[in-house]
């Protein structure tokens, strides 16, 4: 079984591991809104490629008043509608990554760059949209939670604390614990490039420590100060920033 997270628009290296022909399950923020190295990415399509490398050095700085004014006078000047311009970004984006996914076979579920109804809507046959539920593969038992909590650089929908909190409730002891951010733990949390603290979860941190599952597995942080940690029984594993490595995090199926 392969495990990605945080596509983001590598869709070569998405063909690679298709062809690999075994169970498939994504993490989450297949949209490249903007790589912050590059300044690539939707933004730059919408809005130009120096406005969206501006954008990546307010956001390095986490000036995002001054994120927000620069997105406001963008957004005043661009002739037309600028959030139907993203939506069609978006749409364009998950079309590509459709394609690259044919012959796949498994679970999908969103992340805080993603838009959940487009993205339920792209994915082939044979990829089920999951978001707090529990499925059976590769003899595992897994639970999925994907989305993230509001931040200063919301994506499209959050998924609250309190949210979390009510869909670990329904799912009894899992095998695997799939969600796109990490479990409170500061080094899983922590970007080593940014030097910030990102998005965690205690309630994710509180299920691994009562029911123990055998993995959390997760993505969002894409340098972290530590991509493996053992709470237990339970070994919490960052899968990679696949927009980058292209590699797969690899589970054994269970006999």
């Amino acid at each position: 079984m392969l495990v990605i997270s945080d596509l983001h628009g590598n869709n070569e290296a998405v063909r690679r591991v298709v062809a690999r022909q075994e169970p498939l399950i994504i993490l989450g923020d297949f949209l490249n809104y903007v790589d912050y190295r590059t300044g690539q990415g939707m933004v730059a399509d919408v809005l130009g490629l120096d406005f969206a490398r501006r954008v990546a050095a307010y956001r390095a700085r986490q000036d995002f008043a001054g994120w927000r004014e620069l997105w406001g006078e963008a957004s005043s000047d661009f002739e037309g509608d600028v959030r139907s311009a993203f939506t069609e970004a978006a749409e364009r984006q998950y079309d590509e990554m459709r394609t690259a996914l044919l012959g796949a076979s498994g679970f999908a579920t969103f992340g805080n760059v993603d838009v959940p109804d487009l993205l339920r809507g792209a994915l082939p046959k044979n990829m089920s949209f999951v978001h707090g539920e529990v499925v059976e593969l590769a003899g595992y038992r897994i639970g999925f939670v994907g989305g993230a909590q509001a931040a200063p650089l919301a994506g499209s929908v959050s998924v609250s604390e309190a949210d979390v909190e009510d869909i670990l409730a329904g799912f009894g002891r899992v095998d695997i614990l799939c969600s796109h951010i990490p479990p409170a733990v500061d080094p899983l949390r922590t970007d080593v490039v940014t030097g910030r603290r990102e998005r965690a979860s205690q309630a994710l941190l509180s299920y691994v420590k009562t029911q123990q599952p055998a993995y959390h597995l997760f993505g969002d942080v894409h340098q972290p100060q530590a991509s493996r940690w053992q709470v237990g029984e339970t070994r919490c594993q960052n899968v990679g920033y696949f927009r980058a490595t292209g590699r797969a995090f690899e589970l054994p199926d269970r006999v």
